[in-house]
């Protein structure tokens, strides 16, 4: 992959044990791509939104990637996919005007799928 050093962007990195586990749970359930492996190193996308993974001694799992999807429909598509490491059923967040649910990735990571309500 050639990198465009003229544009710019940002990147969430999180230290991880097990780099292969954890980006292939991203890579084959949640549906991301692989924008760049260094190695040690991989960085995934999810539209634009750009997360990496590094091998390392510790783990983070403080924080919540968020998802966020262009229909309710998708998100209780997510859910049915991970139905069996959600936190809760998909439901409605009238504070946040946001239709949503909980999940956890294979390091205990808390993830949310969601979409936002029409204005």
């Amino acid at each position: 992959m050639k990198i465009d050093k003229q544009q710019t962007g940002g990147i969430i990195f999180f230290q991880t044990k097990k780099i292969e586990e954890v980006s292939n749970f991203y890579l084959e359930k949640v549906g991301c791509s692989l924008w760049l492996d260094q190695g040690g190193c991989k960085i995934l996308q999810f539209e634009n939104m750009l997360f990496g993974f590094c091998q390392r001694e510790n783990v983070d799992d403080q924080g919540m990637i968020t998802f966020y999807y262009p229909s309710q429909e998708k998100v209780n598509l997510m859910y049915k996919q991970l139905k069996n490491i959600s936190l809760s059923e998909p439901k409605d967040n009238p504070k946040y005007r946001i239709y949503h649910f909980y999940a956890k990735d294979p390091e205990g990571r808390n993830i949310e799928f969601q979409y936002f309500w029409d204005e």
